[in-house]
């Protein structure tokens, strides 16, 4: 890739890929701060600009040590063909100011300037739920996690986690295999698979997930890489739910960075004589969702996505039965909304007087899911909190 010419000669797309080009070099630097990423790249008007900008403009940001050490690397490092290198590996990179950057993590305060990426991230029209707790888990902690990971994964709900030993590779392995999608966020650089025992996981989250890292290519696990790990984790996160924790965790460091944020954080409860359960035991007395059905759990999420403005439950229903359809417009409706949507009239219900009216086998179902799908179909209104109706636009037959 050539690195004359700037604009000219050159449509939008060629000159995005340009500037990712110089944000691969500027993102692998490793002596140099977020702040400092950031605040460069404003003033020189891009990665693309950094690079062409002299070391006295470098050194408005940078110290003297960083300019030396900036002018060495830049000296040595051939951006056309390292980003070729990068490309190759199947790895991307995008900053800040990308459209494809995660809008969830945009949004938090000092977010990383560029995210190395090998795999497609999810969409982010529905909720994303970080699943985070010990390493050394007890065969309670692999059970919850497990049936956690599939239903969020069953309900097309993204779970984010690190890739960890333990709640985090056992509830990514299971949103997998449920059908859903996940999010590895790495300590070391996104082409290190860490910790090596799962590389199978890394791999299949490459072709139908995501890995991502705000570190350099080639960076190593170190200790201190995983706060600002987790911090990400958190961040592209809605909802973030603690398995199980001891009382000096570095799960709580993450469950602290979750609420500085302004997300959501549930824990499963424990056994008050179980030492793994202390650290959620204490997150309940202070105040913390209590995760005590997982169903339930899921229409929490959902709400609680709609409430902060995201797209009504889109999708939520999916894995469910499509036997016994009701047609309209040529639409197909599952039983279990069919029978909500004839339960429903034109004055304003809540949940509970809805299910009053199903027949009494179907009372035991996801009423509140049922409801929010047929809101996403235009089969019904929200008109208030809690209380909904028909819409009257649709005719069934």
């Amino acid at each position: 890739m050539s690195l004359k010419g700037g604009m000219r000669g050159m449509n939008w797309d060629e000159w995005k890929e340009r500037e990712k080009m110089y944000a691969c070099w500027l993102c692998n630097f490793p002596y140099i701060g977020n702040k400092q990423l950031h605040r460069l790249s404003e003033i020189c008007g891009g990665p693309e600009g950094v690079y062409l900008a002299s070391t006295e403009i470098w050194g408005g940001v940078l110290s003297p040590e960083q300019v030396t050490r900036l002018k060495e690397y830049t000296a040595r490092w051939p951006p056309g063909k390292s980003y070729d290198r990068m490309r190759e590996q199947g790895i991307r990179i995008v900053t800040v100011k990308d459209t494809e950057y995660p809008k969830r993590l945009k949004d938090i305060s000092d977010a990383p300037y560029g995210l190395f990426i090998r795999g497609t991230f999810p969409e982010e029209n529905v909720p994303a739920v970080a699943v985070i707790g010990a390493r050394e888990c007890s065969e309670y902690g692999k059970y919850v996690a497990k049936q956690l990971g599939a239903v969020l994964g069953r309900y097309h709900i993204t779970v984010i986690s690190g890739m960890a030993r333990g709640i985090d590779c056992i509830s990514q392995e299971s949103a997998l295999e449920a059908g859903g999608s996940s999010v590895g966020v790495l300590g070391c650089g996104v082409d290190i698979c860490y910790p090596a025992q799962n590389r199978e996981l890394y791999n299949r989250l490459a072709r139908t997930g995501a890995v991502l890292s705000s570190y350099p290519l080639g960076t190593p696990a170190l200790p201190q890489n995983f706060p600002p790990r987790n911090r990400i984790v958190s961040g592209l996160a809605d909802v973030v739910v603690v398995v199980e924790a001891r009382v000096k965790s570095g799960t709580l460091i993450t469950v602290d960075m979750a609420l500085e944020q302004g997300r959501e954080v549930y824990v499963v409860p424990g056994r008050v004589t179980d030492r793994l359960s202390d650290g959620c035991n204490r997150l309940l007395r202070q105040g913390a969702g209590a995760l005590l059905d997982m169903e339930e759990f899921v229409e929490e999420v959902w709400e609680l996505y709609q409430r902060k403005g995201g797209a009504a439950c889109r999708g939520i229903l999916q894995g469910a039965a499509a036997s016994d359809t009701m047609t309209a417009r040529g639409l197909h409706l599952p039983s279990e909304l069919a029978v909500v949507y004839q339960a429903l009239d034109f004055s304003p219900r809540s949940a509970e007087e809805i299910r009053e009216k199903l027949p009494e086998k179907c009372r035991e179902q996801q009423i509140v899911s049922c409801l929010m799908r047929l809101c996403v179909e235009k089969l019904a209104i929200q008109i208030s909190p809690g209380r909904f109706c028909r819409t009257g636009e649709e005719s069934y037959e």
